[in-house]
């Protein structure tokens, strides 16, 4: 205790410069991720990706991230046995967040597309062992995780592929695409509509008192989801037959129907990766204020006060800003060429897993989901369309993220301790 109260504001000082650059982490991997198949579709441009992110997810934050973050992610470790000694618990979010951090870079500056929640898991759990012992572990939540490195891109990538080969058969394999797409485009805009609407519900909202039932969710999805394809009809009401681009390019006009369909899909994954994993990322910055703020006392939630969740949303926009940019090229452009037709069943196939994911509790990550989806479109054109060596080298830094993670944050844990104890 003594030491929360000689140095606790130098904990809180620390936290939010570790804090700052790990969302700034997440702007550079994991929004990139969600913008990927955007811009690399050619559908928005990088800077119109950054004034959507910076809009949408901080929109999402604040209206579905909640008011209140579990200090210990995911309830990966127990803490109850250093309940008497803080310090332990506040070394620990802080190496966390530093090793988080610096992988978090290294992959982005490598274009590796990486999961932020298992960076920070990884991270967590490396302090857990080093600072208190390999039982404070819960290593049943671990093994879910292992799991989701199939279950995600599995999941993600049939829908993505399913979602394709309908668009071939009404749309792209007709006698007249341009005219189909014009018919069909509403639906599939409603569907962005429906369960963005639903991830958001299934979330919860309840720190606004909206709590729904099941049936209720599935009437507002339902709802917002007719009201977004009155509007994307309009969209593509404006788009006209390009006969020049056609003769280059058979569905040229085709692909640029679904492009006003491709802005809501980005507005919609902004929206709903901020209502997820904003709040997640700064979880270890609100565990350290919550803990010097109380003089000591472990909980294993915290509150989230307004200042932290404008310090996450800057520091996501700034990452994806300044380096975001070499991940949503891989995502992009380096496994499978990318049309705005492809892009928009992979991202909407991401945002559908995630709605899965959520109420059925499975461990996914939206990261590998998001990969999973673009190798779904990819592998509707067959395998010769995807680039392995591509692929290959992004599930090696999905392996390796995990004992990274540990492994820094184990070396920032005995350093911190060894200067402030």
């Amino acid at each position: 205790m003594e030491i929360i109260s000689s140095y606790g504001y130098i904990f809180i000082a620390l936290a939010v410069v570790f804090g700052l650059y790990m969302t700034w982490g997440i702007g550079a991997n994991d929004v990139a991720n969600a913008m990927g198949t955007s811009v690399g579709s050619g559908a928005i441009t990088v800077k119109q990706a950054i004034i959507i992110a910076a809009i949408f997810e901080f929109a999402g934050a604040f209206i579905a991230g909640g008011q209140v973050t579990k200090t210990i992610r995911k309830g990966i470790i127990d803490p109850s046995s250093i309940t008497g000694s803080p310090e332990i618990l506040v070394y620990g979010m802080l190496a966390a967040l530093l090793a988080a951090a610096i992988w978090l870079m290294v992959a982005s500056t490598k274009g590796w597309p990486v999961s932020t929640t298992h960076t920070i898991v990884g991270a967590i759990v490396g302090f857990a062992m080093a600072g208190i012992g390999i039982d404070a572990v819960n290593w049943g939540k671990i093994g879910g995780i292992v799991a989701s490195w199939l279950v995600s891109p599995l999941i993600g990538g049939t829908i993505a592929l399913i979602l394709m080969l309908s668009v071939r058969k009404l749309i792209l394999n007709t006698e007249h695409p341009f005219l189909q797409a014009r018919k069909w485009g509403p639906f599939y805009v409603f569907l962005v509509g429906f369960i963005v609407s639903l991830v958001t519900l299934f979330k919860g909202l309840k720190h606004l008192k909206v709590d729904l039932s099941v049936p209720m969710s599935f009437v507002v999805a339902t709802i917002f989801g007719v009201i977004v394809a009155v509007i994307g009809r309009a969209m593509i009401n404006k788009v006209k037959v390009d006969e020049a681009a056609d003769r280059d390019f058979h569905y040229a006009s085709v692909e640029k129907a679904f492009t006003p369909l491709m802005i809501f899909t980005a507005c919609a994954m902004a929206f709903a990766h901020g209502s997820n994993d904003v709040a997640n990322g700064i979880g270890p910055l609100a565990a350290v204020v919550s803990i010097v703020g109380s003089g000591g006392e472990v909980t294993q939630k915290a509150g989230l006060p307004l200042w932290i969740l404008v310090l996450g949303g800057t520091g996501i926009v700034v990452g994806l800003a300044t380096m975001g940019y070499k991940v949503m090229e891989t995502i992009g452009t380096k496994i499978t060429t990318l049309t705005p037709t492809r892009a928009y069943c992979a991202t909407l196939a991401a945002a559908t897993t995630v709605v899965i994911a959520s109420k059925t509790g499975l461990p996914v990550s939206t990261t590998h989901i998001a990969v999973g989806a673009v190798m779904g479109v990819g592998l509707a054109r067959g395998v010769g369309a995807l680039d392995l060596r591509v692929i290959g080298k992004i599930i090696i830094s999905w392996i390796v993220t995990l004992p990274v993670g540990g492994v820094l944050a184990a070396f920032f844990f005995f350093t911190l301790k060894g200067i402030f104890g």
